[in-house]
């Protein structure tokens, strides 16, 4: 069954096809919910709202773009709509005693695994763990960022520019440890 026809079948409420749909992009959405929650248990609820979400509005889908692409758009929605409910973005709270580091990217992120980087990310506080992933992995801009999460462009800035500060200063501390142990 070619994607056409499976997105067809869905909106007849195929329960198979459902199932199909689901388990084609689980797997993939999961990892990105895991990138904005704090842990799996959060991860997994965004990827159950968010897939409710794209099974509600599957009749939008006008196959213009990839489906992929469609079905990760509005399981990071979904993820920033439940976020944005606990207003985590307007403070800037758990990141004091940032020392200035340098401000450009952080290189040693490019020599780990993805599962540690994950668990790292995952320990960031949530608003400058969501503006972290949003525009360094998703590409949005700081505009955009702002808009979607109803804060300015410059506090969008501010919160990925400590995201990356705390991040340096975690890898540093973690090659410390390793050099000594």
């Amino acid at each position: 069954m070619d994607e056409k026809q499976l997105v067809t079948a869905c909106r007849k409420g195929d329960r198979k096809a459902q199932k199909m749909l689901y388990d084609l992009f689980a797997p993939k959405m999961y990892a990105v919910c895991l990138r904005y929650a704090k842990n799996q248990s959060m991860a997994q609820d965004f990827l159950q709202e968010g897939f409710i979400k794209v099974f509600t509005h599957l009749d939008k889908f006008r196959f213009e773009g990839s489906l992929e692409g469609w079905v990760r758009r509005i399981i990071v929605n979904a993820a920033l709509e439940k976020l944005r409910k606990t207003d985590v973005f307007r403070n800037s709270t758990g990141m004091e005693g940032l020392s200035n580091l340098d401000s450009g990217v952080v290189p040693a992120l490019d020599e780990m695994q993805a599962a540690d980087l994950i668990h790292l990310i995952q320990q960031l506080p949530v608003g400058f763990r969501t503006v972290f992933n949003l525009y360094a992995i998703e590409g949005f801009s700081h505009q955009e960022i702002g808009t979607m999460l109803g804060i300015s462009e410059g506090t969008s800035k501010s919160q990925y520019s400590r995201a990356r500060q705390w991040l340096q200063q975690r890898l540093s501390h973690r090659k410390k440890e390793e050099g000594n142990g």
